[in-house]
């Protein structure tokens, strides 16, 4: 079978691997559709959050078909639709699929089934690859009191993140103004619902313009860069919620830090989607929610390196996802 492979850092490439075999405990899972985060090229490029090793295969937004079920498992059938957890639990330690372990960017693969779940029928293969991002956004909102018709929101970074983020709050029923330069990314969170604004001509005035004065009830920080994060303090208003999900380590960054105490603020960090996982895949299915604007391009696992090139570019897609042989 096929199967994408980083061999060293900076070295990805697509090779013949043997079939994996599964455990009584185990389900064989035929992969349908695998998204590209950034943090893959993180991985790609030598470096994450905890240890990595290689040849590593990536892939951890992603959504296959169980084809193989192991005697002792009992609440998985072939045939099942499902999507698996990033952040998951082994007897020796605690692993990031696709990262300090293979992952899902190749066309089988073994697996635990205690970190999937099923997907409905009205979540299709496209959207179900996106299903693990849209949990950390959906976190993000959650984990800041949520939201709801009478606040406003205000995103800060349109990358993946920051849309299904916006996504989140649209759904439960929030104004959603979505703040990032690239013209591509304001595009697709109006596609969305949302309103977006470029925060390089002042974002926050532009905010405190569109609420009458008053600024954002909840903002969330999605894109990491410094100054995405300086500005979250202007966007906010009195009494206001700021949600930090963009990762930024090991830089220090300018801001007027006196705007909490100003406006009395509350301030969380959050990183994954922890115990969200049937509440959004729940939330996609009532709601209906059209995440695929989102999903930009679309290239075959055996292209993957070509889709890994193309991503680089921020300026040129947003999401790219790999198939193989995928049913829309």
């Amino acid at each position: 079978m096929k199967a994408l492979i980083f061999e060293t850092p900076n070295k990805p490439v697509i090779a013949d691997v043997p079939m994996p075999s599964i455990k009584d405990t185990e389900v064989m899972v035929k992969t349908r559709t695998v998204g590209i985060c950034h943090s893959d090229y993180e991985l790609l490029a030598g470096r994450y959050i905890i240890p990595i090793s290689y040849p590593v295969t990536p892939g951890h937004e992603w959504c296959g078909e169980i084809v193989e079920v192991g005697k002792a498992v009992k609440n998985f059938k072939v045939g099942d639709r499902v999507v698996g957890e990033c952040v998951v639990r082994t007897p020796e330690r605690l692993h990031h699929f696709g990262f300090s372990m293979d992952g899902a960017d190749r066309e089988y693969f073994n697996v635990n089934p205690d970190w999937l779940h099923k997907l409905p029928d009205s979540v299709d293969d496209m959207r179900g690859s996106l299903i693990e991002p849209f949990t950390c956004g959906f976190y993000a909102v959650l984990r800041s009191g949520g939201t709801n018709a009478s606040e406003t929101v205000v995103v800060s970074g349109g990358g993946t993140i920051g849309l299904v983020t916006a996504a989140a709050a649209l759904g439960m029923g929030a104004r959603v103004i979505v703040a990032d330069p690239i013209p591509r990314r304001r595009e697709i969170a109006q596609k969305l619902g949302a309103e977006a604004i470029d925060p390089t001509n002042n974002g926050p005035e532009q905010v405190m313009q569109m609420t009458g004065g008053k600024g954002a009830d909840l903002v969330v920080e999605c894109a990491g860069h410094d100054a995405s994060i300086a500005s979250v303090f202007d966007y906010a208003c009195q009494d206001g919620r700021i949600s930090m999900v963009g990762i930024n380590i090991g830089r220090k960054i300018a801001s007027n830090m006196g705007l909490m105490q100003l406006k009395n603020l509350t301030i969380r960090g959050c990183i994954g989607s922890p115990g969200v996982w049937p509440a959004a895949i729940r939330f996609l299915e009532k709601t209906g929610i059209d995440l695929s604007p989102i999903q930009t391009h679309k290239f075959s696992l055996t292209d993957a390196v070509k889709g890994f090139e193309l991503g680089q570019d921020p300026k040129a897609c947003i999401k790219i996802t790999l198939t193989t042989g995928a049913k829309h």
